[in-house]
């Protein structure tokens, strides 16, 4: 997978250390997403976010991306490549800057990686929310994801897993 062909209109790169501050001040601002999801971030936090891996998986199979606009870090995403199956990508975690939302720009960001990942011959993208968080679960639904169940998760105690087939 080449991260840089995720978008065409937003440049791709990999997330490092080096970024821990640029994707704090991203992260942070969205208060809505931790009082669903806590605790609230913290820059430990997204250095572990960045190494934590689905099980059976390698650092290898890892994305950790940053989508920009004139310079500016608009959206993060943790990508996880085929899991739970070869032929499935896990989007671990998304979230675009609170100066974006509402915009469309998430919309964009998703729709160009499903078409980038069908065209490589993946089947479908999978991701959970937590149960009861509105605002993930109207984009999530809105963006094509189909609840496959609820389950529970090492983040929240009911979450719905769900999946857009490409």
């Amino acid at each position: 997978m080449q991260v840089e062909l995720l978008s065409d209109k937003y440049k791709a790169h990999i997330l490092t250390n080096k970024n821990v501050d640029e994707i704090y001040d991203l992260l942070s601002k969205n208060i809505l997403y931790y009082e669903y999801c806590p605790p609230f971030v913290t820059r430990q936090t997204i250095q572990e976010d960045m190494r934590i891996l689905p099980p059976g998986k390698v650092i290898e199979d890892k994305y950790y991306i940053g989508f920009c606009q004139d310079g500016k870090l608009i959206a993060v995403m943790d990508l996880n490549d085929g899991y739970p199956e070869k032929l499935i990508v896990y989007i671990g975690f998304f979230m675009t800057d609170i100066s974006v939302q509402g915009r469309g720009i998430g919309t964009e960001i998703i729709d160009y990686l499903c078409r980038y990942l069908s065209g490589l011959g993946y089947e479908s993208v999978r991701l959970a929310w937590v149960k009861g968080n509105p605002q993930s679960e109207h984009f999530w639904l809105k963006n094509g994801f189909t609840p496959l169940m609820e389950t529970t998760s090492n983040v929240a105690e009911e979450v719905i897993l769900a999946e857009r087939i490409l």
